[in-house]
């Protein structure tokens, strides 16, 4: 359950918790709660730590819709009182107890990037370098955002004997840069507050993805989240996020199109979206409007795949699906003959122990709790 190879556990602790300096908590608690705020629905799990093993204590998913007189699955921009009064009818719905709650941070409301530096900076000079280097990537002025960091760990070469060197000096360094709008910060908080939560750590989205997805996976794989106004992509080796990239596309927009394509209410092609999918033989015309989407998305990240592919000679070995978008039938067959690789729904709930009768229904929704899951999972850690 919390087992992972020497090698890997360490360089994912390493990554996610220098990443995590202005989310990071040092409390360790016997129970936990993960928050996932999304910009359509709020997901909550709880889990409990017992014997060493997490234990699933509940869950649950609230669409935001109805809280801005909207549809259920549409997107909204709420106010900090509504997401909290939402978050509290979530968690009566859902019986959650425990007030140690940690909560993710959007990735569309944070900035994640690399960048190159010297070899021979002396680490002590980095937090001078980065805030200067960082302004290059941040729309906004630097004293307006909070910035963390973390080395990515170089590659050792290895002689002809096989036996890496440890004395290569790199001739330049790559750091994974961090940037979070402090308002952001500032408006998290304010929901803690006003749901009586206790809560000293943040953690943006991607890392808890990787924590909940991935096992011994230290060869690069991606992570393809598709959300309701956006698809999130991440390309991972050994734990640590070597690209990170937004698609301007969601599985609202799928709905949106069935809509406005066939004459009929948001609510009506919601219903169609998730009837029919990706499957012709059920409905033609909606099967090629949600096509069209999922085209455009897989195109971009096909792009994304290839930039990779060219820069570090590596080829991705495996993709995960997480989100509830990513939900669609049909939709992990699409994505299969697209790249032509291996293509796995995440199943976060495999990490944590559960009711065996719930296990259908728990691999069925994991790809949408995955975020919720793995921010539990680094309380309880």
């Amino acid at each position: 359950m919390f087992s992972m190879d020497n090698s890997f556990k360490k360089i994912i602790s390493e990554g996610l918790a220098n990443l995590s300096n202005i989310f990071k908590s040092n409390k360790l608690s016997d129970d936990a709660l993960g928050i996932d705020i999304g910009s359509s629905s709020i997901k909550v799990v709880q889990l409990k730590k017992k014997n060493g093993k997490a234990i699933l204590e509940t869950y649950g998913v609230l669409s935001l819709g109805p809280y801005s007189n909207a549809e259920v699955g549409a997107i909204t921009n709420l106010k900090t009182e509504d997401i909290s009064r939402a978050l509290v009818d979530l968690m009566k719905e859902s019986n959650v107890t425990t007030k140690t709650a940690v909560i993710s941070i959007p990735s569309l409301s944070s900035l994640i990037f690399t960048i190159s530096l010297p070899g021979k900076i002396d680490e002590n000079q980095l937090s001078k370098v980065i805030p200067i280097e960082a302004r290059k990537y941040i729309p906004v002025p630097i004293s307006e955002v909070s910035l963390d960091w973390f080395i990515i760990p170089g590659e050792e070469e290895t002689s002809e004997s096989g036996v890496a060197s440890k004395n290569v000096v790199q001739p330049k360094i790559e750091v994974l840069v961090v940037a979070i709008h402090n308002d952001t910060l500032s408006q998290y908080q304010e929901i803690l507050k006003k749901t009586d939560l206790q809560s000293d750590s943040f953690e943006i989205e991607i890392f808890s993805n990787i924590r909940s997805s991935l096992n011994h996976e230290l060869a690069p794989v991606m992570i393809i989240d598709f959300g309701a106004s956006k698809t999130k992509v991440s390309i991972v080796e050994a734990g640590i996020v070597r690209v990170f990239h937004v698609v301007n596309r969601g599985s609202q927009d799928i709905t949106r199109n069935i809509s406005q394509s066939l004459s009929i209410t948001f609510e009506e092609a919601e219903k169609l979206k998730r009837a029919v999918g990706l499957d012709p033989k059920i409905d033609e015309r909606v099967e090629k409007i949600a096509r069209l989407s999922v085209n455009y998305i897989l195109t971009d990240i096909n792009g994304i795949v290839f930039a990779y592919e060219k820069k570090y000679n590596k080829n991705i070995s495996k993709i995960f699906i997480v989100g509830g978008g990513s939900l669609l039938s049909g939709l992990l067959d699409v994505t299969k003959k697209n790249f032509q690789a291996e293509v796995v729904y995440s199943d976060p709930f495999s990490k944590i122990e559960a009711p065996a009768f719930l296990e259908p229904v728990l691999r069925a929704s994991g790809p949408e709790f995955a975020v919720a899951i793995g921010l539990a999972l680094r309380q309880l850690s």
